[in-house]
């Protein structure tokens, strides 16, 4: 299985990201990265971080409440909305 480098970019540190694994399970299996979380499931925005940079795709629907809907470019997501389609690197919001 396939899987990607993400960087923490306030600490350095690295995990593995596995192909099709979403972000936040990622960092709750390595104990790494800005690991917290809520609901898991898009809607109270606990997890919220910004790829800083890298390729990922959205996978589920995210609260609009928590991420805004009308500048979807600027890398703010929900870390349990997300797969990585490749190395990232990723900050806290």
């Amino acid at each position: 299985m396939q899987g990607y480098t993400v960087t923490v970019a306030e600490t350095g540190e690295t995990f593995t990201c596995n192909q099709n694994e979403i972000l936040l399970a990622a960092m709750r299996r390595t104990g790494k990265g800005p690991i917290q979380y809520g609901c898991f499931g898009g809607g109270c925005g606990v997890c919220k971080v910004k790829i800083i940079s890298g390729d990922y795709q959205v996978v589920k629907k995210m609260s609009h409440a928590h991420v805004l809907a009308q500048n979807p470019t600027d890398g703010t997501v929900l870390a349990c909305c997300v797969t990585p389609r490749g190395n990232i690197t990723v900050s806290r919001v």
